[in-house]
């Protein structure tokens, strides 16, 4: 969960005696060609029994995330004519009615109607509109908290309740035990409740605890008088005389070794250390905030933990959501990491007006990541993001065999859904796909519709030059036209001496195109690249 920024403690107090919020129907944006909409919301608060909700390219309105008037999808892709969303005592019914939109329901191909149990929607339902935009139908507060922000990405019923337990973490002294899965940020929240204290202007000290050898524990956590020891060429602090006045973060506390244990408890209780050679004990002012993914009452009941030690880390306790429980935030922190991979929002909006070519993935590559049920958290979202970026600064195009590899499922299909072991009965027809499209095996447990390619060997030139030409140069509808997957028009492109990159034009060649044309679009024209191209060229070249 990235941190980024520091809050004062003023706002702790507004959180103590706040309600819980009731949990209501929502529609959240985790996928749009205007990554600036992702994160935006509609609640469906009037969703009473029998009431019909339209969906289509003008409603509901989505509050914008960072404020603003409330818009529609607004994506020529998605059609006027409305879907149906209606509410009943057990479940909701969405219906495609007359809308001609391509819609996926976690996956699968919505053909007539689709009924969606009030569990799927507590766990959230994935669903993509018209190949551009991804939709998760979920729960969420009826009321938005209004509170400080910590630095944590994200507007999830799970997030809104780890702020409020940090700001009231930040408002007290107490010792702090964060529990959670690998990778769901134990460390950044740790930060956050320093951050947000009054502690924050002393030190921030980290110990893997897991990682202190028993044999130097004594030295390493109360630290060492000259001489005590082979190699003691100096005194040295220990953690906790680094952390005095400040917080001492002990990470992996449920991996602390037997020998060390009695140890820290004593530290713990007493706020006295003894350093290793040293004739009296100190006084440290410290505050302590340990972390674990372990069920620490297992290891007590093992006999390898001790219970006054889990008293006295738990003077209050915060657990950490898993990326499951936030599905709602996941298009919101792909961006954070995007940005952060990519070097800013700025290459992210550049291409707006060829949504095919921006650099940001595809709908159903986010559909897909939405659906999937994250077992490494947000650490592992993380690491998807950076290969995810690796491949858009090269222009690949992403297949979902190959995220699937990055998420270590098995190479058939595509990601799936998070607790969802039960295929949906769906009615009606299939879709009619392009002519270059077929149907999947019918054994493909996804029954998705794949493309049928032709071979390098079957396009020619000329074919090449007029297919590139019509679609100005951009790459994913030149593919579209000639019936080619993306890996075999760059083939083409590669092998063709017709084809100019944007890579390869020098600054005379860009400057005397912009000084010839009125605007960029129709320099890039005439240089026969794409206006994508051209603009990532000229801002490597500090063109602009």
């Amino acid at each position: 969960m990235p941190f980024r920024s520091t809050t004062d403690t003023r706002f702790s107090e507004s959180f103590r005696e706040r309600p819980s919020t009731e949990a209501i129907p929502a529609l959240t944006v985790l996928s749009h060609p205007d990554v600036h909409r992702v994160g935006a919301r509609v609640p469906l608060p009037r969703l009473t029994i029998g009431e019909v909700v339209e969906l289509s390219r003008n409603e509901p309105l989505f509050a914008q995330p960072e404020g603003g008037r409330p818009r529609g999808l607004g994506i020529s892709f998605i059609s006027r004519k409305p879907l149906r969303l209606t509410s009943s005592p057990s479940d909701f019914l969405l219906e495609r009615a007359d809308s001609s939109t391509p819609v996926q329901v976690d996956g699968r191909p919505l053909d007539q109607r689709v009924t969606l149990s009030l569990d799927e929607v507590r766990r959230g339902v994935v669903i993509e509109l018209g190949r551009r935009v991804v939709l998760l139908f979920h729960h969420c507060p009826a009321v938005p908290e209004k509170g400080p922000h910590f630095g944590l990405v994200g507007a999830s019923a799970a997030v809104e309740k780890l702020r409020r337990e940090i700001a009231l973490a930040a408002g007290d002294d107490v010792s702090v035990l964060l529990r959670g899965a690998s990778g769901t940020g134990k460390e950044l929240v740790a930060r956050a409740v320093h951050e947000a204290g009054a502690r924050r202007k002393g030190p921030w000290v980290a110990v893997n605890m897991a990682a202190v050898p028993p044999s130097l524990a004594a030295a390493e956590l109360f630290g060492s008088q000259r001489g005590a020891f082979t190699g003691a060429d100096r005194e040295r602090p220990g953690y906790f005389g680094a952390a005095h006045g400040g917080t001492l973060f002990l990470d992996e506390i449920g991996d602390t070794p037997a020998e060390v244990q009695p140890l820290l408890l004593r530290a713990l209780e007493n706020g006295e250390v003894q350093p290793v050679g040293g004739a009296q004990s100190r006084r440290v002012d410290v505050r302590v905030i340990a972390a674990t993914d372990v069920d620490l009452e297992t290891r007590i009941a093992d006999g390898r933990f001790r219970t006054p030690l889990l008293h006295r880390l738990a003077g209050f306790e915060i657990r950490l959501p898993t990326l499951a429980e936030r599905r709602d935030d996941i298009g919101c922190l792909l961006i954070h990491f995007l940005e952060r991979e990519l070097g800013g929002l700025r290459p992210l909006a550049e291409a707006a007006d060829a949504a095919e070519e921006r650099p940001w993935p595809p709908a159903p590559v986010v559909a897909a990541l939405a659906a999937y049920s994250w077992p490494g958290n947000v650490r592992q979202l993380a690491n998807v993001a950076r290969r995810l970026a690796l491949a858009l600064r090269a222009g690949r195009e992403i297949e979902l065999d190959a995220l699937r590899s990055w998420l270590h499922e098995p190479s058939e299909g595509v990601p799936s859904p998070a607790a969802d072991p039960e295929p949906r009965a769906v009615s009606g027809p299939p879709e009619v796909q392009p002519s270059h499209k077929r149907p999947a095996d019918p054994g493909s447990p996804t029954g998705r519709w794949r493309p049928v390619f032709r071979q390098a060997s079957d396009v020619d030139e000329e074919e090449l030059l007029r297919a590139l030409r019509a679609a100005r140069f951009r790459l994913a509808p030149a593919a579209e036209a000639l019936g080619v997957s993306r890996t075999v028009l760059y083939k083409l492109i590669d092998e063709c001496p017709r084809v100019r990159k944007a890579s390869d034009l020098d600054r005379e060649d860009i400057e005397r195109a912009l000084a010839d044309h009125p605007d960029e679009a129709t320099a890039a024209q005439s240089l026969e690249v794409s206006l994508h191209g051209l603009r990532l060229r000229m801002h490597a070249l500090g063109l602009r």
